[in-house]
């Protein structure tokens, strides 16, 4: 169990609690979402919310952050009740939320984000500069440089991230809800957050936190709740609550092995990059990968390591034709040339991609489950252009209760399931493509422990069937369980390539940071 983060407050959970939930209800559709939920959270505490995808949690906080009304129970602040009809009844009560999918407006500036629908004005008349100067200074308390004015789409994932963590404190609020709050983090970036949420601490405030990552959870919790399928299982202090106890309080079941094994010994060449460069979008700038070139052969996982800025994501993106350069160099697929110009085209020569943004670069909201599940294999249930609507439903039932997707129906709209459930349903879009090389960007973000085993097992099964694996994770024990190899890049070039056995963390951060190791 790794060291918890030193504590600046040590808060007494015998007082008036800041935060009380009693009784909450709340179903969707007949589907009960929960169950009479208890909760409450002290002054200067992290309160970590742990359960598998759909228990619960995002519904829970998203009553609280006044998304949803609540079919039953009591909400009190610092012993008051509270009716919380709408985020802005949250926001007067010192309730502010940073949700899992982020909820940035990309053609605005950094700071209009942060002020957005509470403009600072006087006599009418917005004052921009004095929103910049709030904005820088609330960055700098995240040590983030950055440039108020600029457009926050204008920066990575990770920095927007941040953005949406300096949006929550512009509102100084009393109970901070932070929802996976690392899950696009670097390391760097979230020990500057972890410090955050130290000085937090000191100034009194509550924290509600959800994370999936069991050594995070270790590190900050000061006590723990478990929701399985929308009812409380139990509260403990993290002390109390042994991380194998914690699993089968979530799973319901005892999980023998984290990372199954695999079996699958690799094949041919599958996979051949001579050279692969993506240029990048503005002249005169480096190329965001700059000639790379590597193999991955069938029945094998490559996982590709780095930092934020590395080009691994670019990488993925340029064999999969998403980027609006055209990249250049030799790619094959089974010997064949392959043309990635475009998604259509990567995908009909064999490759998949799933983007480490499923917001913006996977589902469609409005489009329901099956619709996003089917939505890249429409041919296939479309023959002379008309589609076979049941053939398709069996399809989706199919691939659907093969990954454990945790929905009321196949029709139910893409955006009412859980963050964890949606990536299920990307997943399974893929697998029904039935390509030869997947490209897996962040698989397991924001997926419950449960969930990752599945994704190990799933990913077993296509290497098993003689896929390659092209794999990209934040979390290191992952990436050194599942590779057989791992590439590293640094500012776009590779820098050093190892095999499972001589990898280790340090050597791959001192590659990910530029230090260049002989590649075979």
């Amino acid at each position: 169990m790794i060291e918890a983060a030193p504590q600046a407050v040590i808060a007494d959970f015998s007082s008036v609690p800041l935060l009380e939930m009693r009784g909450i209800r709340k179903a969707f559709a007949g589907t009960v979402a929960l169950a009479g939920v208890d909760l409450d959270l002290a002054a200067g505490e992290v309160h970590v919310l742990a359960g598998e995808n759909g228990a619960g949690k995002s519904t829970l906080i998203k009553i609280l952050a006044g998304v949803y009304p609540a079919d039953a129970g009591e909400v009190r602040v610092a012993g008051q009740v509270v009716r919380l009809r709408r985020p802005h009844d949250a926001a007067r009560h010192g309730i502010a939320a940073i949700h899992q999918e982020m909820s940035l407006v990309g053609a605005m500036s950094v700071a209009d984000n942060i002020f957005l629908g509470r403009e600072l004005t006087t006599a009418g008349w917005t004052r921009p500069r004095q929103q910049q100067q709030q904005a820088a200074a609330l960055l700098r308390q995240l040590g983030l440089e950055m440039a108020p004015e600029q457009p926050v789409e204008s920066y990575p994932i990770a920095v927007q991230q941040q953005v949406e963590i300096a949006k929550a404190l512009s509102l100084a609020a009393r109970i901070l809800i932070m929802d996976e709050p690392t899950s696009a983090l670097s390391e760097p970036e979230v020990e500057r957050l972890l410090a955050l949420i130290a000085t937090l601490k000191a100034r009194g405030c509550g924290i509600l936190y959800i994370s999936h990552k069991m050594e995070e959870i270790y590190r900050v919790a000061d006590r723990i709740t478990v929701l399985r399928d929308g009812v409380r299982v139990g509260t403990a202090a993290r002390a109390d609550l042994p991380s194998s106890e914690l699993i089968r309080w979530m799973v319901g079941r005892e999980l023998s092995q984290q990372f199954p094994r695999r079996a699958a010994p690799p094949g041919r060449e599958r996979l051949s990059v001579h050279e692969f460069t993506v240029p990048h979008r503005h002249r005169g700038l480096p190329p965001l990968v700059d000639r790379v070139s590597f193999a991955v052969q069938a029945g094998e996982i490559v996982g590709l390591a780095g930092l934020q800025g590395s080009g691994a994501s670019e990488l993925l993106q340029g064999l999969f034709g998403a980027v609006k350069t055209l990249p250049t160099g030799e790619v094959r697929v089974d010997g064949q040339a392959l043309r990635c110009r475009s998604p259509r085209q990567a995908l009909q020569q064999g490759l998949a991609l799933l983007t480490a943004d499923r917001k913006s670069g996977g589902l469609v909201p409005g489009l329901s489950l099956l619709q996003n599940l089917t939505l890249a294999a429409l041919p296939r249930f479309s023959p002379w252009g008309w589609l076979r609507p049941r053939r398709e439903r069996a399809a989706a039932q199919q691939q659907s209760a093969a990954l454990r997707v945790k929905t009321a129906a196949l029709d139910q709209d893409i955006v009412e399931l859980s963050g964890g459930n949606q990536q299920k349903v990307l997943l399974a879009r893929w697998q029904l493509c039935e390509p030869r090389i997947f490209l897996l960007d962040e698989p397991t973000r924001g997926i419950d422990v449960g969930a990752k085993r599945d994704v190990y097992e799933l990913m077993n099964r296509w290497t098993a069937a003689g896929c390659a694996v092209l794999l990209i994770t934040s979390e290191m024990p992952e990436l050194l369980a599942l590779a057989d190899r791992i590439l590293v890049l640094h500012r776009g070039r590779l820098t050093a390539a190892f095999s499972r056995a001589a990898a280790t963390p340090d050597r791959i951060l001192r590659a990910a940071m530029g230090e260049t190791e002989s590649i075979p």
